[in-house]
């Protein structure tokens, strides 16, 4: 039996449990994955939680909102994704130390080419510079973004991750709202990594107006499925990837990092797109209809 879990705030309506079980038992493996939510825990403290868990013999921990940048800063050992991204994810309790990863970098790359192939990303509107932001952002990179512009309203977080980008050649700026709605029309992707949506946050982070034919958009938040923000892009025949692809793709990254050692990736590889499916029917399968 492997033990893991998931901390992070207002998590209860998770599908990570059911991903991580379903998996390990497609592969005759044992997995039990459970849920630490700080939600309405006034005192809760990540790192107290982190160490319960490892004194509890749970193998890993994925972490999301909000503790992705604390979650690398306690590491003993970051990964390649860590280290360029500076977020972690992916926690394993290994004996050399708290080992950190990232897949939600990986897992956006994989959920892109899935979904587009190799259509250069072009110019984007990214919407938060929070932890799942800086992973997409460095994602984005990698997928010939010409240039990623950061909407962010902690001005500091925003500019950080400006000049960090920009520092591994990859070219970015800062836009303000006026901004983002002025030049939208002329870019052509748009990717939310802020919480507004959710099922906790509701609501839509930017003004849809300009969203056209032109476009694929993005939408970090998975529950629901179908965000303000994708409902408006579906109604303006943008092309959308959703929250589920990352859910999947960056789940089955941190299942192989927490299989290390019991599983050849190899093994892996069949159950992926199958469990796309099943995620997408189970999530997305009703799609809004069209304006007229």
């Amino acid at each position: 039996m492997i033990t893991l879990g998931l901390v992070g705030e207002g998590i209860a309506k998770s599908q990570s449990p059911d991903l991580h079980e379903r998996l390990g038992a497609s592969l005759g493996l044992a997995v039990r994955y459970d849920l630490v939510d700080s939600l309405g825990i006034a005192d809760f403290d990540f790192a107290s939680a982190i160490q319960r868990l490892r004194a509890e013999g749970y193998r890993g921990t994925n972490v999301t909102f909000p503790f992705k940048e604390t979650a690398a800063k306690l590491a003993d050992i970051c990964g390649a994704g860590v280290q360029r991204v500076g977020t972690a994810n992916t926690l394993l309790f290994d004996e050399q130390g708290l080992r950190a990863e990232n897949t939600d970098y990986t897992g956006f790359i994989s959920a892109y080419r899935h979904s587009f192939g190799n259509q250069p990303a072009g110019d984007v509107l990214l919407i938060g510079a929070g932890g799942v932001g800086r992973a997409v952002a460095c994602a984005l990179g990698e997928l010939s973004a010409r240039c990623i512009h950061i909407l962010e309203r902690d001005a500091q977080r925003a500019d950080t991750l400006c000049q960090d980008l920009n520092a591994m050649g990859i070219a970015a700026t800062c836009v303000s709202a006026e901004q983002a709605t002025r030049e939208l029309p002329t870019w052509q992707g748009v990717v939310n990594c802020t919480p507004i949506g959710h099922i906790n946050h509701p609501g839509c982070p930017i003004d849809t107006a300009g969203l056209g034919a032109q476009h694929w958009v993005f939408d970090a938040v998975y529950i629901p499925a179908h965000t303000e923000l994708l409902k408006a892009a579906h109604e303006a025949h943008a092309n959308t990837l959703s929250g589920v692809d990352l859910f999947v793709f960056q789940g089955v990254d941190a299942f192989r990092f927490f299989t290390q050692g019991q599983l050849d990736p190899e093994q892996i590889t069949p159950h992926v797109i199958p469990l796309r499916t099943h995620y997408v029917e189970q999530l997305v399968a009703q799609k809004p209809q069209r304006a007229s």
